[in-house]
């Protein structure tokens, strides 16, 4: 755990994406480095792979009413099959299995079929059309609740090689990345693949219980390519490094590679819980950005670093005021 005052919480991106500044962790001596995102490729060198989480962040959150007038908020959090959701839900005392809510004046239904164990409900929504295009007219994009601010502009929640929507929440550690400095990072030698997995909240769920081990991770959608698993091996092959743009791609990459170190093209839920004493299989570096005391993500870069390398950098990005989580700066851990 650590206390972070609440003003560098940042609130809104930075004009320049690759502006933000870059804290480089020396993993194994925990030596480091304050620099700024566009000098990463200072820290790259010709056959590394670097990997990227390609998912796409949909406006998830939808503002809609009751047939008795009152009004309802939904929150899609992942997509079980068909038109069936996962769903955050506000109130929860009337939103039992039965009740409907409208959204756009009915262009859009919910129906609530079932509560989770949990306590997401389950929402079948009915519709005319295609459900993603109604959603970017209706729905809104689903900001972490400790950005008080209103984004401006809702592409500065997406990154710049975003594809496949499903993501309830953002890759974070790739909102730095301009097609500029990837176009830079290319031409020295640096291969550039891509993975997907559409984030839910529960990344950011902290843990409660005293035994990591009793902790229950929630599941994500992933998927490996063959072109990516291909140059994954290759660059081990050749004594690259792999390089995950966040902890998304990281979890992907360990969750589809063998104890051999081979990593798989697959596709399928993970539930994988990374922390200390993992032993990584895949990859050899990670791009991330500040995570919240407690979490899960915490404990996969303690598991990489180890906690007193990472706790002291966190320490030392606090004295220097870096900005902390989505809209936040950066971290190279190598």
């Amino acid at each position: 755990m650590y206390e972070l005052p609440e003003r560098l919480i940042a609130q809104t991106p930075l004009e320049r994406r690759d502006g933000s500044r870059l804290l480089v962790l020396d993993k194994t001596t925990g030596e480091t480095e304050h620099r700024h995102f566009y000098d990463l490729p200072a820290f790259l060198r010709a056959g590394d792979c670097l990997v990227m989480n390609d998912s796409r962040v949909i406006p998830a959150r939808l503002i809609g009413e009751r047939p008795t007038g009152g009004a309802a908020e939904v929150m899609l959090l992942r997509q079980l099959e068909g038109d069936r959701w996962e769903c955050l839900v506000r109130p929860g005392k009337k939103m039992r299995p039965g009740q409907t809510v409208l959204f756009g004046g009915g262009e859009l239904v919910g129906r609530v079929e079932d509560v989770t164990a949990g306590g997401e409900r389950i929402v079948r929504f009915e519709y005319e059309g295609i459900f993603l295009e109604i959603l970017e007219r209706l729905g809104r994009m689903p900001l972490p609740p400790y950005i008080k601010e209103q984004l401006a502009d809702p592409d500065r929640y997406q990154t710049v090689y975003s594809v496949h929507p499903g993501s309830a929440a953002a890759p974070t550690a790739g909102l730095h990345f301009t097609n500029e400095l990837l176009d830079k990072i290319r031409a020295m030698g640096v291969d550039t693949r891509f993975v997907t997995l559409h984030v839910g909240l529960g990344t950011f769920r902290p843990v409660k219980v005293d035994n990591v081990e009793d902790h229950e991770m929630h599941s994500e959608y992933c998927i490996v390519p063959p072109e990516t698993a291909e140059a994954v091996n290759r660059t081990h092959a050749a004594g690259g490094r792999v390089i995950a743009v966040g902890t998304t791609s990281c979890r992907t990459l360990e969750s589809f590679t063998s104890e051999d170190g081979l990593l798989r093209a697959e596709g399928g839920w993970t539930s994988i819980f990374i922390y200390p004493g993992y032993r990584f299989r895949c990859i050899d570096a990670l791009i991330t950005n500040f995570h919240l005391p407690g979490s899960t993500l915490m404990m996969l870069v303690s598991a990489l670093a180890g906690r007193e390398h990472i706790m002291e950098a966190y320490r030392q990005a606090i004295r220097e005021e870096y900005r902390f989580f989505s809209f936040g700066d950066a971290m190279f851990i190598c």
